[in-house]
């Protein structure tokens, strides 16, 4: 089953830590990328993407991810900047301006001031499945998941030089938007259309590709796309990310019918899971009731063990990293500062020292 990755990151100027608008100049500076990879701008132009080729295994989409951070991380060095892998601006940008292009001005005539200084990032996940009333099924199956897959993946602590008290504040700035959170269910790929057509005839969305729930058949590929995930601190937790998200789509394809948990139940589970990340409390969504975080995440490596296979070894020692030390979120706060933060996080490139970790 193939996967893929989209990481978006922000860049910074070195003294002030801050956000800068030089995506273009960035992005021109860009050589050197793997197979079928690509990098693109994003909505602020102090924002960049790389998106990995299509990869076989999570091997060969690792070696993707490390040789993307460090061109990446080269060609932001050579601006003389910082590529920053948070899912929140850590410090406030002095001059936040949006990308050129007529899509991006739609964007901002609809959501005004939602996107003025709206930079988040995060890392979406894409796995082959066979058509598009697969992905609709299996991201039925997905649903339950998400909000742990949010706590593991939370990595903005800090929102413009402010401690929020969430691990995930990007999923707090997203809620704003209309249709954000965990998908409804949907009986059929038809069903999905029309009921994502709606939105965008009551002028809720600029387009049918743009929904902004935590997982959907992709607009673009024959992928089930999950963006629970901040832009992951290090490659090692987007590769979990990426093993966690395949392995949840390969259980759901081996059949049987799909939970249906109340929405208002899942929208509480996703609130918990942004504000406490891996510690703390959280919510069972099928159960409809409040328990420590770390048994969601053992009930998760429960459910999809079967479906790891060779990954299952390599995707626990990840997952025993991420209890042990810590996700992004907490150790950015360990940093000390809002400024320590941001050099904790920078990417490094073969300008700038060691390969990125």
């Amino acid at each position: 089953m193939t996967v893929g990755v989209e990481e978006e990151f922000l860049l910074v100027d070195p003294s002030t830590r801050r956000p800068v608008a030089r995506a273009g100049d960035v992005l021109a500076r860009v050589r050197g990328l793997p197979p079928g990879a690509q990098v693109h701008r994003e909505l602020s132009c102090a924002q960049v993407e790389f998106a990995s080729g299509v990869c076989a295994d999570l091997d060969e989409l690792r070696d993707q991810l490390v040789t993307g951070r460090r061109v990446l991380a080269d060609a932001a060095h050579a601006e003389g900047l910082k590529l920053i892998p948070s899912g929140a601006p850590v410090l406030a940008d002095p001059d936040p301006r949006l990308s050129p292009g007529e899509r991006f001005e739609r964007i901002d005539a609809m959501y005004r001031g939602q996107v003025d200084d709206y930079q988040c990032c995060g890392c979406h996940v894409h796995v082959g499945v066979p058509d598009r009333e697969t992905a609709v099924r299996v991201v039925n199956h997905l649903r339950p998941w998400l909000p742990t897959l949010v706590a593991l993946g939370a990595n903005s602590p800090f929102d413009r030089g402010r401690d929020t008290g969430y691990a995930s504040w990007r999923l707090i700035d997203q809620a704003g938007f209309p249709g954000s959170g965990v998908p409804p269910f949907f009986r059929t790929a038809a069903d999905h259309d029309v009921r994502v057509g709606e939105l965008v005839a009551c002028g809720a969305l600029v387009d049918a590709t743009m929904t902004f729930w935590l997982a959907r058949p992709s607009p673009r590929y024959p992928t089930v796309e999950v963006r629970a995930a901040d832009t992951a601190a290090t490659v090692d937790d987007a590769v979990l990310q990426a093993g966690l998200t395949r392995a949840l789509v390969d259980t759901a394809l081996a059949g049987g019918a799909a939970p249906e948990p109340d929405d208002q139940v899942l929208a509480a589970a996703v609130w918990s899971a942004a504000r406490y990340g891996s510690t703390g409390p959280g919510v069972d969504p099928l159960a409809a009731r409040q328990v420590p975080a770390v048994e969601l995440v053992e009930a998760l490596l429960e459910h999809v063990s079967d479906a790891l296979g060779d990954d299952r070894e390599p995707i626990r020692e990840l997952l025993r990293g991420v209890l042990e030390n810590g996700t992004g979120a907490q150790r950015q706060r360990r940093a000390g500062s809002p400024e320590a933060a941001v050099d904790l996080l920078a990417c490094t490139g073969r300008g700038t020292g060691s390969p990125p970790s």
